[in-house]
């Protein structure tokens, strides 16, 4: 979180996550390369390399998509969260070697422009064993393209939240395309079941992840509902200091906060990526979200300056040990005053 966009730069603990996973790319290439050439001597080098990047970066997609589930359902793994967006641009750059790799190889030695060669070489589009499946994998890459290519915070902001939102939720429409790229590619040539088994294993594992995670959050999504404008959420001793207890009021989750005898609340939902805030806790004064750091005050949930971003809050009461929350959030940044606990 910084005050001002500036050119990328990174701390130690960035350099070290990605001289990881570039690391891992590496190796994982040279040992399907290496292996692939001793299991099939008639495979070409061009061959092998274009299924190494491919089937690194289809692997790698999956470790994408199951990191924000995993986080649901554990914090230990919010490490991986917040550097997620560097494997999710790994994953395009490797994509797009592939890509370039497959397009030279069948597209680029002949009459017509490469592209134009994908999208009217084969356009076959009612049979199942000789499907464009190219195709597939080029929409999957533009959206990939897209991501990475606004991965910058400066795009969240400009964008606005939602809208960024919005794009970076096509990646299960380009995980979708890369499925049926590989299905009806590779797959309807390929004799051994064992690129079958491990494709079939990493969409039960993203799938099942994720009802899974979305399983364990539907106890939040339980509305507490009452005819008052207040409507009791929990009781003062559910919440742990200085950090929240999510209840659903009113359609909405909000995180309700216990501090220095206080008690706030403001809306679970971080402006930066959507995350978590009642899964963070307060320091410095300041309710982090666990996701990325942003952070807000409790009474007003608004960011500290200089920073703009801000957040709904609620009205609260202590009675008898119990936590009271008004049903109708108060607009975005709006101070209000917190509730003592006896």
């Amino acid at each position: 979180m910084s005050e001002k966009y500036t050119a990328i730069s990174w701390n130690r603990q960035k350099k070290i996550y990605d001289a990881i996973v570039w690391s891992g790319v590496a190796a994982y290439i040279l040992i399907f390369v290496g292996l692939g050439s001793f299991l099939q001597s008639s495979a070409t080098a061009e061959t092998l390399l274009i299924r190494a990047f491919g089937t690194c970066a289809l692997l790698l997609l999956h470790i994408v998509l199951i990191i924000g589930p995993l986080c649901r359902l554990s914090p230990k793994f919010l490490p991986l969260l917040y550097n997620r967006r560097h494997l999710g641009v790994t994953v395009f750059f490797v994509g797009a070697i592939h890509a370039a790799l497959s397009i030279f190889q069948f597209h680029a030695l002949g009459d017509l422009n490469p592209f134009v060669s994908i999208l009217v070489s084969n356009t076959r589009f009612g049979s199942v064993a000789d499907f464009p499946f190219q195709i597939l994998g080029l929409l999957a890459l533009i959206i990939l393209f897209l991501m990475a290519a606004t991965s910058h915070d400066f795009w969240l902001k400009n964008l606005t939240a939602p809208v960024w939102k919005t794009l970076h939720t096509l990646v299960y429409v380009a995980y979708a395309l890369l499925i049926g790229h590989v299905a009806l590619g590779v797959l309807q040539a390929e004799t051994s079941p064992v690129l079958t088994a491990f494709l079939g294993f990493g969409l039960v594992l993203v799938v099942g992840a994720h009802l899974v995670s979305a399983f364990k959050e539907s106890g939040a999504d339980k509305e507490a509902s009452s005819s008052e404008e207040f409507i009791e959420a929990c009781r003062v001793e559910e919440i742990p200091e200085k950090r929240a207890c999510v209840r659903t009021i009113a359609g909405e989750r909000v995180a309700i906060f216990k501090y220095e005898g206080k008690i706030s609340a403001v809306s679970n939902v971080c402006q930066h990526q959507n995350g978590p805030l009642g899964e963070g806790r307060i320091t410095g004064g300041c309710i982090t979200c666990p996701w990325h750091g942003f952070q807000y005050l409790p009474e007003t949930g608004a960011s500290p300056p200089p920073f703009t971003e801000k957040v709904p809050t609620f009205n609260v009461k202590v009675a008898d040990g119990k936590v009271y929350v008004h049903k109708k959030p108060n607009r975005a940044g709006t101070r209000v005053e917190p509730a003592e606990i006896d």
